[in-house]
């Protein structure tokens, strides 16, 4: 049986480490989805694209995938692994998207997981810990994004939460919520 797993945490709480970490341990071929585009007008972000590419081992693959992940994950053969760093960027990269096509999107990618025959690790990032965006496009992702976690959370396997320098199975501390609306 395929493991799925969720990872998620605020900004700089160590999730992407601590997802590599899991598929560190895994013995099968890792295959790294980056979510994120590169862009070479802006060098901040670069680097952070390349501080993780550099704590990869050589031998992972990656893909670049900004936009079809459901599409990558059915495509993907066992034995592997696909950590996918992270939802977040893949949400914001989908965010043109109107409401039904955003639901049609999202709804493909969870019966996508449900039925996938590899190991899944997936990186989503905590943002509605804070104060409510003040501005529509703010409050649109980080709706889509809470929502999107939150159904994930219910069908994975095990979900860790990464915070305050510590990492949590959430899947034996806590109970899933199964009416999601």
């Amino acid at each position: 049986m395929p493991k799925h797993i969720l990872v998620t945490g605020p900004s700089r709480s160590g999730k992407s480490e601590w997802a590599e970490t899991l598929a560190n341990k895994v013995s099968k071929p890792v295959i790294y989805v980056a979510t994120a585009q590169e862009n070479p007008d802006d060098p901040e972000w670069q680097q952070r694209i390349e501080k993780h590419l550099l704590r990869r081992p050589s031998h992972w693959q990656t893909l670049s995938v900004p936009h079809d992940l459901s599409i990558t994950i059915e495509q993907a053969k066992p034995p592997s692994c696909l950590l996918v760093d992270s939802l977040g960027t893949w949400v914001a990269n989908e965010l043109e998207q109107d409401e039904e096509s955003w639901q049609a999107i999202a709804s493909q990618l969870l019966t996508t997981v449900q039925k996938a025959s590899v190991d899944l690790i997936f990186v989503a990032e905590e943002t509605g810990w804070g104060v409510v965006p003040a501005y529509p496009l703010g409050r649109l992702f980080r709706d889509r994004l809470g929502h999107l976690t939150r159904q994930l959370g219910t069908i994975v396997d095990t979900t860790y939460l990464v915070t305050g320098g510590h990492v949590l199975n959430l899947s034996l501390l806590g109970e899933p919520l199964i009416n999601i609306e």
